[in-house]
């Protein structure tokens, strides 16, 4: 089966681009940021306006959520590249490029509202955040599928589902109502956007299917967070897992498994050869997560009961 190009892919999937936009824009919900924000809680912090410095006696939230939170903020804040990637993959014009800058803007609302957040409540160290944004910004952000529409189409589904999920706990795990509220409504901005991209890939599968399937499998099998490249990531993603925010078991059947259903993937017809091989390799790799996760959690329970015996 001859393959599509690029270029080919994007013709053919305009209508639904289109379609998928209107859908979008009557379904979100317009909201502002700073209604969100305790700023009556705020003071002034030290520097030249000789304010008070951060202490950690500052902040409320459970160490945790403060991980939690600043990382979902540092992926938020990293915005840029992500832009740059989906602006240069679906081009400036028509229905693609109105949706890649109304994503962008709705993408740097959360960044936004996170950050007022946390600055009014001290629930983090200003200065350590602010260096830390520097770095990972400076570095940027890339993926092994930036070259590729299908794929990054793929990485996508899952990963803006993957944000929601870990919004949404982080919300649940900081105890602060104000909190809690804030990320469960910028998790049905990011669920939005999983559907839109989600809508997209079920409307290619049925153009390439081949090549979808293939890129459907390559995708989660280099799976990574956007957050991947913040510093210290490998454990604050630890940390988070441990606390049950994100981890291989919600990765598994609260994303993976979900995106998978809804694509059909295991009964989608007309493959080719390929496209065969790369549904075997999705099956596969479906197999690896269960084994993986019934591992992490068979680990996690026996550092809880060493916890528990301590104390």
């Amino acid at each position: 089966m001859t393959e599509l190009s690029q270029t080919a892919l994007l013709h053919e999937l305009e209508p639904v681009v289109a379609k998928n936009l209107d859908r979008h824009l009557s379904m979100a919900k317009e909201w502002f940021p700073h209604e969100y924000v305790p700023w009556s809680e705020g003071r002034t912090f030290d520097g030249p306006l000789g304010g008070e410095a951060w202490s950690e006696g500052d902040s409320t939230l459970p160490e945790v959520a403060r991980t939690a939170l600043i990382v979902n903020l540092l992926t938020e804040d990293n915005l840029p590249s992500y832009h740059h990637q989906i602006a240069s993959l679906f081009g400036p014009d028509g229905a693609w490029g109105t949706w890649v800058g109304r994503w962008t803007a709705e993408e740097g609302r959360h960044g936004t509202a996170i950050r007022d957040y946390l600055t009014v409540t001290r629930s983090v160290d200003p200065v350590a955040l602010e260096r830390a944004r520097m770095v990972h910004m400076t570095a940027g952000y890339t993926n092994s599928h930036d070259s590729s529409m299908l794929r990054s189409l793929a990485y996508v589904s899952f990963q803006e589902l993957a944000t929601r999920i870990s919004h949404r706990n982080t919300g649940r795990i900081t105890g602060d109502p104000v909190c809690e509220a804030l990320l469960s409504r910028v998790a049905a901005d990011e669920n939005l956007h999983m559907v839109f991209y989600r809508n997209l890939l079920g409307a290619a599968l049925e153009v390439a299917p081949d090549q979808t399937m293939r890129a459907i499998a390559e995708v989660l099998e280099d799976f990574q967070m956007p957050g991947v490249g913040i510093e210290g990531f490998t454990r604050k993603s630890v940390t988070i897992a441990l606390a049950g925010i994100y981890d291989l078991r919600q990765h598994r059947d609260d994303v993976v498994a979900p995106v998978l259903r809804q694509w059909d993937v295991f009964n989608v017809a007309g493959l080719g050869a390929e496209g065969e091989a790369a549904r075997d390799r999705i099956a596969a790799h479906l197999g690896g997560l269960e084994q993986a996760a019934s591992r992490f959690e068979e680990k996690r329970d026996a550092r809880a009961a060493k916890l528990a015996a301590r104390a």
